[in-house]
């Protein structure tokens, strides 16, 4: 295990190094090395302006998206859940495209109401999920999330149904996500809203540890349960919500990522999360990479190469867990 997270670690730079020289004018790595060393170098400006804050925006939101699924799987107890389950991706796909829809905005729209949305789902969730007791219930969370979600599925289909080709255009990509609009501006505005919650859920290994266990053990091992749960689902949805108003939907970052480390590392949640979040950052690093590089000039959605790749993998590791 020792060297599988030395060789995750020393993946690290090497990914960002390879994914910053990838794109319409190729840069190799050690004109990328210099690029960063020597603003005056000659790719300096593609480098540092364009492609650098694009690729750590990718490794953050990957990170995080992949801590997210991980504290979530723990919280239902259901493996198969991901960060978009509880009807977030419903919600923030509306408001996105409820923006677009009204017409040219300010930059900040689309994200704005994207995460307006996200949060509104989220709260909806929630207040449907705490039943008697004000105990959360997963059971009733998973429920609710789905519920949700296909009602502003529903909603979202008829606003694209009755909008012009370029909305519905528009709409699409985003819903797909992407990385095209990073700038240092979206990546401190992403790190500013995602420390926190990132931080909380770090921290709450050992208690989700306990929580998978079970909540009648986890009270009995010493765990506070309902604040737990209510602390995750919190810090999970905020996440997520500013993971989806930076760069539109991405899917299977969540669910296969975690599915992957706990196989190649440790269930154990103090374990678990830190190298998920690597792990999650160097996958959408290398996502992003693919989705520009497959079909030059034109940049593939990296919620379409997430899709193409995790299908396959995670039926692979489904394979290997049931063996």
């Amino acid at each position: 295990m020792r060297l599988r997270t030395i060789a995750l670690v020393a993946a690290i730079p090497a990914t960002l190094v390879l994914a910053i020289g990838i794109g319409a004018v190729p840069v190799t790595p050690a004109a990328v090395i210099a690029a960063l060393a020597d603003s005056a170098s000659p790719a300096a400006t593609i480098i540092r302006d364009l492609r650098l804050p694009r690729v750590l925006l990718a490794f953050l939101v990957g990170g995080g998206l992949g801590v997210s699924g991980a504290a979530l799987q723990a919280l239902v107890r259901n493996p198969l859940a991901d960060p978009y389950l509880l009807g977030l991706s419903g919600g923030a796909g509306l408001g996105a495209v409820a923006a677009i829809a009204l017409g040219p905005g300010s930059t900040w729209a689309v994200p704005a109401a994207a995460f307006a949305g996200a949060i509104g789902a989220i709260a909806l969730v929630y207040r449907l999920a705490v039943v008697s007791g004000r105990r959360l219930d997963p059971r009733v969370l998973l429920l609710a999330g789905v519920i949700v979600g296909a009602f502003a599925a529903a909603v979202m289909s008829a606003i694209i149904v009755l909008a012009d080709a370029p909305t519905l255009r528009s709409a699409m990509l985003w819903l797909f996500g992407g990385f095209g609009g990073a700038s240092w501006q979206s990546l401190g505005i992403f790190a500013l809203y995602a420390i926190l919650p990132l931080a909380l859920l770090l921290r709450s290994g050992r208690a989700l540890d306990l929580l998978a266990l079970g909540e009648e053990t986890a009270e009995y091992l010493g765990a506070d349960a309902e604040r737990t749960k209510r602390l995750v689902y919190v810090a999970t949805s905020l996440l997520t919500a500013a993971s989806v108003a930076t760069c539109g939907i991405i899917g299977f970052v969540g669910l296969v990522v975690p599915h992957a480390c706990r196989l190649a590392w440790s269930p154990l949640h103090r374990t678990l999360l830190p190298v998920t979040f690597v792990a999650g950052g160097v996958f959408l690093v290398l996502a992003d990479a693919l989705a520009r590089s497959v079909l030059p000039p034109l940049e593939l959605p990296v919620g379409v190469v997430t899709a193409l790749v995790g299908v396959p993998l995670f039926a692979v590791l489904l394979r290997r867990t049931l063996a």
